[in-house]
């Protein structure tokens, strides 16, 4: 299998909601150095998979809004491999779309695809899966997954069951839960045979191809009908969008076909999706306050993130514990970590004020 015949496609259509007020409408999350490292989430994205890829084969799913932005954060990419999507439909969509594109290109193509705002920190393991699992879709029949040994009963992650064979790198899929409970959780965690849903997929072109022919066959014939890398691509893929289905890769394809397989992987990873992921994930100080400017002053605080836009301001904290403080042009925010998923709520709830589109 030559170099050339895989590919990556890095999905970075979301905005982010969680991550208000840093991340918004115009500039969401991925676009943003969320940890401090430099590189924005997406660039460390491709920074990760580039060391196995060329550039060249390299491409970037995303709205059409964020198109100029992620060519300005990707130069590296070709211009034409940053593909803006004319509205937001979930995942099965971009991955029929973006498949169908390689594929025109690349008949025999093996695919990875990325969530553009994941954190790995085990990049070494990382890598050496991916290479495994491009083998493996090369000369199988498989729609892939890379399948996270969890740590703790998260209720923010899908998990995927698989049948425990004692040493196998690859074992085939049982079943999906989407969010579990605390409790289910947490007999997840202790029957050893659930992994968290990366969201991280390898497959052929052929194969994911067939999975959509048997279980989203219209959205199959609709993307069929395209002359894809021609002049007349986005014309056609602006026709198909308003009738296409708006579903999941994983309730569309995966919850449903019978040759999804799960390799485990212990990668240091975090999908980011709260800012209590990312205090988890972030140097601390020694009160475990995680900040991102030297003028903030903490008195009796404790496992607190302070996150400014203008780091030259001088914040001071007193008798904060776990809370989330996060100040930008538009917006301040301060509440408890634990109301974290509230956050989206926050958002909503602004929405509906007058002249609230501003702030988000």
């Amino acid at each position: 299998m030559l170099k050339s015949d895989n590919y990556c496609v890095i999905m970075a259509g979301g905005i982010g909601s969680r991550f208000w007020p840093m991340s918004t409408q115009k500039f969401p999350k991925q676009f943003q150095d969320i940890l401090g490292t430099g590189r924005t989430m997406i660039q460390q994205t491709f920074d990760r998979i580039s060391q196995l890829l060329p550039p060249e084969n390299i491409y970037v799913i995303t709205n059409k809004e964020y198109a100029e932005l992620s060519k300005s954060q990707l130069p590296e990419i070709p211009a034409e491999n940053i593909v803006g999507e004319p509205m937001m439909k979930n995942t099965a969509a971009c991955n029929i779309y973006m498949a169908s594109k390689i594929a025109a290109k690349s008949p025999e193509a093996n695919i990875i695809v990325l969530p553009a705002d994941h954190l790995i920190l085990k990049e070494k393991t990382f890598l050496e899966k991916v290479s495994f699992a491009f083998g493996l879709a090369s000369e199988n029949d498989y729609l892939i997954t890379l399948g996270i040994t969890p740590t703790r009963p998260d209720t923010g992650y899908g998990y995927i069951q698989f049948f425990d064979t004692e040493g196998a790198e690859v074992s085939k899929v049982k079943t999906f839960t989407e969010k579990p409970s605390l409790e289910i959780a947490k007999t997840f965690l202790e029957s050893g045979d659930f992994l968290w849903n990366s969201g991280i997929f390898i497959w052929n072109v052929r194969s994911i191809y067939k999975a959509f022919e048997n279980y989203l066959p219209e959205m199959c014939e609709q993307f069929s009908t395209c002359e894809y890398n021609s002049d007349r691509e986005n014309s056609c893929v602006e026709l198909i969008y308003p009738k296409v289905t708006k579903i999941s890769i994983d309730n569309g394809i995966l919850e449903r076909a019978d040759n999804v397989y799960v390799i485990p992987a212990d990668l240091g990873w975090s999908d980011l999706g709260t800012w209590t992921s990312v205090y988890e994930n972030a140097h601390k100080d020694s009160h475990k306050n995680a900040v991102n400017s030297k003028y903030v002053m903490s008195y009796n605080s404790t496992g607190n993130i302070v996150r400014l836009k203008n780091s030259n301001k001088a914040v001071v904290i007193d008798g904060l514990k776990d809370y989330i403080i996060v100040d930008t042009d538009k917006a301040l925010l301060i509440c408890p970590r634990a109301n974290d998923q509230k956050i989206k709520q926050y958002v909503q709830d602004i929405k509906n004020l007058k002249k609230g589109d501003k702030f988000i």
